[in-house]
């Protein structure tokens, strides 16, 4: 099989990079990036094979930079997979540092949204200060000089940067998970396996009571069950926005096909950014003629109208 190249939300340590390290082959290269847009732009480029970015957490919900960049069709993308990652993180600190030296703390604005509790509990007297990465946080708090007493970052990131493992596991939710996505140019989607995820983003055709509806209508209607819905603002005006949603099934599913055609009619706009595998293999719960078999069963009989049958 063929090296790839994948470009990451860099630099090295952070838990796009250790979610990465789970499906990259040995040959592959990976190439850290300053921002999930950049990683993007890249694929856009040509320059890199595939683009490895989180796009939704448990907590926090969507990624708004990556969902709304890959809402962007003038320069079309596609995801091909997903991958789950639990996130729990580490309090990291130069060698010599105890807890009660700690007066600042150094991480990423999700990172502090999920260990804000566990902070305030155990380091009460703490300023916490945001940056653009919790292995950027390792970076500097690894640094002698840094005004930074200690990093919430992942384990890894700790220990490339030579720091000690105050606590670890300390995220308020035990239970939180991130997904990231692999992104690649336009290209026809992997097989359908029988446990799969759709996502797309839906255009109103006008902004009317009602306008929502007549999407979700679309969506249920053909059996279809959503794994996630929200709105983003197109950046056209003030109050325009579009929903971008995860949807159980493939495109090759006959319940996924009427679906679009039916979000097609409606919207003015419909991106589609892939059919692909879900990585936790949950397969659909289909009610009585959900089934492809019984959209195959509906045609041929329509057909057999058609003939006088």
């Amino acid at each position: 099989m063929p090296s790839l190249s994948y470009g990451y939300f860099g630099p090295p340590g952070t838990f796009t990079h250790q979610a990465l390290l789970l499906i990259a082959g040995e040959e592959d290269r990976l190439l850290p990036f300053r921002s999930v847009v950049a990683a993007l732009d890249a694929v856009r480029a040509g320059e890199i094979d595939a683009a490895f970015v989180p796009i939704e957490n448990s907590l926090e919900g969507g990624v708004s930079a990556t969902l709304d960049y890959l809402a962007d069709d003038s320069q079309p993308l596609m995801i091909r997979r997903e991958v789950l990652l639990p996130v729990q993180f580490a309090l990291c600190v130069r060698p010599g540092t105890v807890r009660a030296d700690i007066r600042s703390v150094l991480t990423h604005p999700h990172a502090a949204a999920q260990t804000r509790l566990w902070v305030a509990r155990h380091l009460p007297r703490a300023v916490v200060t945001e940056g653009p990465s919790t292995a950027g946080a390792a970076v500097e708090v690894s640094d002698p000089d840094s005004a930074h007493d200690a990093a919430i970052c992942a384990r890894i990131a700790g220990e490339m940067n030579g720091l000690e493992i105050l606590a670890d596991g300390i995220a308020d939710n035990e239970d939180a998970v991130t997904r990231f996505v692999v992104v690649t140019s336009p290209a026809p989607p992997p097989p359908a396996t029988g446990a799969d995820k759709t996502t797309l983003v839906a255009y109103m055709r006008v902004d009317r009571s009602g306008s929502l509806l007549g999407i979700l209508e679309q969506i249920a209607g053909h059996g279809v069950n959503m794994t996630r819905i929200e709105s983003r603002p197109t950046k056209q005006a003030l109050g325009s926005y579009c929903f971008s949603i995860d949807a159980e099934g493939h495109l090759d599913d006959p319940r996924m096909q009427e679906t679009l055609t039916g979000l097609h009619r409606v919207c003015s706009r419909v991106t589609f950014l892939g059919s692909y595998p879900r990585a936790d293999r949950q397969a659909p719960i289909l009610d009585e003629g959900q089934t492809n078999e019984a959209y195959a069963e509906a045609q041929a009989w329509l057909q057999g109208l058609r003939y006088g049958g």
